[in-house]
């Protein structure tokens, strides 16, 4: 069936026949559907997304598309701290939430696949640590944005994007989205920067090169209490950066994870060091302790160059994150 073009209306009829296949099925009455899953939202793409949900926008639950950054055939590791690059994902989201909210205003949208590199990935660099600056600010982007679901590409295949290599060891997009799923919870926090000279634009906190999100932590991580504040980190300058923390965060404990590429490859590696320790599997099926680096209270956040990490602001009793 390759090849074969249907418009955004017929697409939208057969969704409509197939909800109503379904319904009769027991085990399918309540199946959630899910589409179109576009493409990059260019004008044929807008299109079909335009005519899909004038049709059957109301029997989706919610609306699909994937991202693809760079191509794979032509891509190089200093592509991956391209400001630009980041924030192609920004301007797709803005339209496709247009073409949603013009004829189902609030659907859900997800994000349903995300590639660093076209083509099946690039080794030695969608696999490498590299390519989390892209995958940690997409989580960021998007959760800014009101996307609170994201489908990864994937955790195991003959590619290079997955998140374990050839023989089940985590690359450092593993580590990485590990430690988000430990430490951010969903609700999303604005951040505030003393002494920005303009207004961000979305996805942009700080400043093209320095990116900071905030978030409630994560309540069901028992190592912290509710009211706990996560921030996690993108640092593409070339220097370190010092973050000083103020208000009510001040004089509070900071747990650091600090993510950095380790061996000879640099950028390029495929393993990682959390606050200097190399990570790896205890055995097959044993995840090592993911140790933080207590800083004392008051103490200024010193980011290296090039690198991202997460900081657990403890008990500051944010209201915002005290409840569900």
């Amino acid at each position: 069936m390759h090849g074969r073009a249907v418009n955004g209306s017929q697409l939208g009829k057969d969704y409509i026949q197939l909800k109503s296949l379904l319904q009769p099925i027991r085990i399918y009455s309540r199946a959630s559907l899910y589409g179109p899953n576009i493409g990059r939202p260019r004008k044929n793409v807008i299109a079909l997304l335009d005519g899909f949900m004038k049709v059957a926008g109301s029997t989706v639950d919610a609306v699909t598309w994937q991202h693809c950054y760079i191509d794979g055939r032509v891509v190089k590791v200093m592509d991956f701290l391209k400001t630009r690059l980041l924030d192609t994902l920004s301007d797709q989201i803005r339209k496709i939430q247009k073409v949603v909210n013009t004829y189902t205003p609030g659907k859900k949208i997800w994000l349903e696949g995300v590639v660093t590199t076209s083509a099946g990935g690039t080794n030695n660099l969608s696999d490498s640590y590299a390519a989390g600056f892209l995958w940690l600010n997409t989580l960021g982007m998007l959760a800014n944005q009101g996307i609170d679901v994201v489908i990864r590409h994937s955790f195991f295949d003959h590619g290079y994007n997955h998140l374990v290599d050839q023989h089940f060891n985590p690359l450092p997009d593993y580590w990485l989205s590990l430690l988000y799923k430990r430490l951010i919870g969903p609700k999303v926090l604005a951040v505030h920067v003393a002494g920005l000279q303009r207004k961000p634009r979305p996805g942009r906190v700080i400043r093209d090169k320095l990116r900071i999100y905030a978030h409630c932590t994560n309540h069901h991580n028992h190592n912290y209490v509710r009211g706990s504040i996560t921030l996690f980190i993108i640092n593409l300058h070339r220097s370190r950066k010092k973050i000083k923390l103020a208000g009510t965060l001040r004089d509070k404990l900071v747990h650091q994870y600090l993510l950095q590429p380790y061996g000879q490859e640099g950028l390029k590696s495929k393993s990682v060091q959390l606050n200097g320790q190399p990570l790896v599997m205890v055995d097959d099926g044993t995840l090592p302790e993911l140790k933080p680096r207590p800083l004392r209270a008051g103490r200024t956040l010193v980011i290296p160059p090039v690198t991202m990490g997460f900081y657990v602001v403890k008990n500051v009793n944010a209201l915002a994150c005290r409840y569900r």
